[in-house]
């Protein structure tokens, strides 16, 4: 891959429709040459962005969409810290996306089980790859730099053989959690992540521009073969010094 491209939105909101069109005309493009469009969700601020701006797409078809997670909280569908729960109420209801064309945890397994049968799913769902392809991932960051559930200076930031991984001490609560590898995100054709606030802006210019210590977790995401881009707001990107795009009002990436 080429370096990232690194986006600066004047709000949330201009972002939020950049993004909708952004995953949009990425489904059409996979759709004109397969027969789906594997898209991996993640929670936090991505949740209620897209359940705004995805349904507002004219015309948008997701009937061949396939859906995954990036990574998935281990409690009940009917938890509000479930990224599937949240998604499901907020966004799936408004579009007309396949139940059974959205790979869910189970989430009355034990949490190495849960990961071993999420694994099964998605490989059962890429059925070609060794390691599951994504068309795109969207990826959030957290203010410790974690992205997914991989975490500053956690083991699983080594792991090179597994797709998808269990994780039972996460630092931010709940504990117990799922989470794709460094090896699946960076198989993925399109990489996304959206960073927004002014609580950002320390963490994005030391995984961006570099600093001391240990590389940050969202520092390693580097699609092999891929794009990766960076959609964030001006109070995120305001300590950054490295050059950066800043599209026009409707422009398209």
């Amino acid at each position: 891959m080429s370096g990232p491209r690194v986006v600066v939105f004047p709000s949330v909101a201009e972002l939020g429709s950049t993004l909708a069109q952004l995953v949009s005309s990425r489904a059409e493009n996979a759709l004109s040459t397969g027969e789906s469009f594997s898209l991996g969700l993640s929670g936090g601020s991505l949740v209620s962005i897209l359940s705004k701006e995805l349904p507002a797409v004219p015309s948008l078809d997701c009937s061949r969409w396939l859906i995954g997670f990036c990574d998935e909280r281990l409690v009940p569908f009917s938890d509000p810290e479930s990224t599937y729960g949240l998604y499901k109420n907020q966004l799936f209801e408004k579009i007309n996306i396949p139940e059974d064309r959205i790979l869910a945890i189970d989430p009355s397994l034990p949490v190495q089980e849960c990961a071993d049968d999420y694994a099964g799913k998605l490989s059962k769902a890429f059925k070609k790859e060794q390691i599951p392809v994504f068309d795109m991932l969207l990826l959030g960051m957290g203010p410790d730099g974690h992205t997914c559930s991989l975490f500053p200076d956690h083991p699983l930031l080594q792991e090179s053989q597994r797709t998808v991984a269990p994780i039972s001490d996460s630092p931010k609560p709940p504990p117990q959690r799922v989470t794709m590898t460094l090896p699946t995100v960076n198989a993925a054709r399109c990489v996304v992540f959206v960073s927004t606030g002014g609580s950002k802006a320390p963490v994005l210019k030391q995984v961006l521009e570099g600093g001391e210590g240990p590389e940050l977790p969202a520092a390693l995401v580097a699609p092999r073969q891929g794009e990766l881009f960076w959609l964030v707001d001006e109070p995120a990107a305001a300590s950054l010094t490295s050059q950066v795009e800043r599209p026009g009002p409707g422009a398209k990436l």
